[in-house]
């Protein structure tokens, strides 16, 4: 086993292979996974309240099956697996953005590949349950894909116990396994300020939601009948997480271990009351941060004007526009500097840096290419000078949260 790393320290991973394997490298779809090689050593965390460990690196998975084929996504796996990254982080909704013909094949593309490997039991799977977004954005895809051939596109997801539970079997059976390790609430049934946005708007509150009991109930039900093994939060905010926590307290469900929001160098809102509430002396939720990269600007392809046509934001150019605004760009540049003073691509900069937190459980990662990917990893190398941490948080006074986007 790994040993636990300590939460404010981030360690040099071993030594890598001088070479990947033939098998890794061709990505077979069909050629079972042997693992001849030494484990690589990577730094891990344990989650919330839990027992579970996990790398303190993520990989996610949202592009496979809209900019990733099956063959690269399991090129991606079996590079992670054989570098000690075993977390992989998925959802009932992926790809994004969401389409009809696509809708949950990333789940279907894991499966297979745990199915071709034969390594379910070395694996950490966290998957999630969609819900509902207000009037005029339709994810009816979703209930429809839950069912085998896909139904007709229907009602839209709810967070109610028979979605629940409908959604899980269905991530189940894609995933063809029979539990999973970590199973999040992909945001609020309810109305809350997501995505950008910050500003609360009473008018925007919606009737007619399933309780927080009763979503916390129908966790309760899945921990009992084994189909998951915990559960955590997403997009969630102060008030959510207090609520969710308090109803489990209640009902005698475990506590959340993990709340999976949106943080990197330019959207650190998650570091004030939310991080209170989380704290381990409070309801020990770690964090599982996305976005950390800041959907790519805070990489240096899109300063340099050197993203590929394939890249998320020329392909998708008013997909997650929070991530590209003027305000995040300057912010950016200005990041730039410190990561070339301790060495580091501007991608490494900010990977390490929300590595570092203290209330980092994993950072989740995507990577599109393989080089991506490699370069991802060496992030978690390194340890930041202090003048590095100090020139970081100069920066950010002056640049604070660019990515909100009122």
């Amino acid at each position: 086993p790994i040993a636990r790393t300590p939460p404010h320290t981030l360690h040099t991973s071993a030594t890598r292979s001088n070479q990947l394997r033939t098998s890794l490298t061709q990505a077979s779809l069909t050629q079972p996974f042997t693992d001849t090689m030494p484990p690589v050593k990577m730094p891990t965390r344990k989650l919330g309240s839990s027992s579970l460990e996990v790398p303190l690196l993520c990989l996610g998975t949202m592009t496979w099956g809209e900019q990733n084929t099956e063959a690269e996504a399991f090129e991606q796996m079996d590079y992670c697996l054989e570098h000690g990254l075993n977390f992989f982080d998925c959802a009932e909704l992926y790809p994004v953005p969401v389409s009809n013909e696509k809708a949950s094949c990333t789940e279907k593309y894991i499966g297979n590949w745990m199915a071709a490997r034969g390594c379910r039991e070395r694996v950490i799977i966290a998957t999630k349950v969609a819900s509902e977004l207000g009037p005029g954005i339709s994810r009816a895809v979703i209930v429809a894909n839950r069912s085998e051939p896909p139904a007709p596109i229907g009602p839209e997801p709810r967070l109610d116990r028979a979605n629940i539970h409908a959604a899980v079997d269905a991530s189940l059976r894609r995933l063809q396994t029979t539990y999973i390790d970590l199973y999040q609430l992909h945001w609020p049934t309810r109305y809350a300020p997501l995505w950008g946005s910050r500003q609360y708007r009473p008018e925007l509150e919606r009737d007619n939601i399933p309780s927080v009991d009763e979503q916390v109930s129908a966790v309760g039900e899945l921990i009992t009948a084994g189909k998951i093994r915990n559960w955590g939060l997403s997009n969630e905010t102060t008030y959510g997480v207090c609520q969710f926590c308090e109803a489990a307290r209640r009902l005698g469900v475990p506590l959340p271990i993990t709340i999976q929001n949106d943080f990197s160098l330019t959207a650190r809102h998650f570091e004030s009351e939310l991080a209170e509430a989380c704290a381990p002396s409070h309801y020990n939720i770690s964090l599982l941060c996305y976005g950390a990269l800041g959907g790519g600007a805070l990489s240096d392809k899109y300063l340099d004007n050197t993203a590929p046509p394939t890249a998320r934001h020329r392909l998708f150019k008013d997909f997650q526009a929070r991530y590209h605004s003027a305000r995040v760009m300057e912010a950016s540049k200005e990041y730039r500097p410190i990561a070339r003073k301790e060495g580091l691509t501007l991608a490494q900069l900010a990977l390490a840096w929300a590595a570092s937190r203290w209330y980092m459980g994993s950072v989740i990662i995507g990577a599109t290419t393989m080089e991506q990917l490699k370069e991802n990893i060496t992030a978690f190398e390194v340890t930041l000078s202090k003048e590095a941490l100090a020139a970081i948080e100069a920066v950010h006074i002056v640049r604070r949260n660019p990515a909100a986007s009122d």
